[in-house]
């Protein structure tokens, strides 16, 4: 897409999120020290702050929000791609470990958010064989 192409305000999002690849999530994960807010809020039980689209990412297409589909993982190279960079792998892997062993509920901890949580386990079971994403499917019946 060049600039003469971009029309809308979800193209330059799409522009924008192509040029930025997965640091995009970095930024967004790093920024006031987002990540570990997230990490406390999951393990406290309750997630209460806006973080889910960077740290639990999905398919682009998913949802209809300017931050989904920004953060939106735009097909199963850009999936390997995150699954095999170092921070992100080793930060979802923490996460979700976290929800895993939390004595809450994925449905208390997450609330409406949970969708997006099960899209997002959906989608790297399918790219990876890291066992926490299988785990989390089966002890959810999310298959």
């Amino acid at each position: 897409m060049t600039k003469d192409e971009i029309r809308t305000r979800e193209d330059f999002i799409n522009l924008y999120a192509l040029h930025l690849g997965l640091d995009r999530f970095i930024e967004a994960q790093d920024k006031w020290n987002t990540y570990q807010t997230a990490l406390e809020e999951v393990k406290a039980g309750k997630k209460k702050t806006h973080w889910i689209w960077f740290i639990f990412p999905q398919m682009e297409g998913l949802g209809t929000s300017e931050k989904s589909r920004y953060y939106g993982i735009r097909g199963r190279d850009e999936a390997i791609e995150y699954i095999n960079h170092p921070i992100l792998r080793d930060r979802l892997v923490e996460i979700t470990e976290a929800v895993y062993n939390n004595e809450k509920t994925v449905y208390e901890i997450f609330g409406n958010d949970v969708i997006k949580v099960r899209s997002c386990m959906l989608l790297f079971a399918s790219v990876s064989d890291i066992p926490i994403f299988q785990k989390m499917l089966e002890k959810h019946c999310w298959k």
